[in-house]
């Protein structure tokens, strides 16, 4: 993440296809009137599966994600049991901020 080096925040990449977050953590971070800020709709797999996230329950996107993690929209930012999930400068500046 280029964006965030050189801002004096630790990085641990990390790899969600061959080691994805755990259920739990997905339904900690995860805002079901918000679904579309979670999951990849520019995935194949979704794509393939003729996905649409307006008609997901939360439990069934983050059953699809567990089945694909591809479908998790990535980066994947976290800090201090916060997350921004998706490309988004304000988003990771107002978590490394502790907006």
């Amino acid at each position: 993440m280029a964006y965030l080096e050189g801002k004096d925040v630790e990085l641990v990449r990390h790899d969600l296809a061959k080691d994805p977050p755990s259920r739990e953590l997905l339904e900690k971070l995860i805002d079901e009137s918000h679904l579309a800020d979670f999951v990849n709709t520019r995935s194949p797999a979704y794509k393939e599966r003729g996905l649409d996230v307006t008609k997901m329950t939360k439990k069934q996107a983050i059953d699809l994600m567990m089945q694909e993690p591809n479908l998790i929209r990535r980066p994947l930012v976290m800090s201090k049991g916060k997350a921004v999930f998706g490309w988004d400068p304000e988003g990771y500046d107002a978590l490394t901020s502790g907006k």
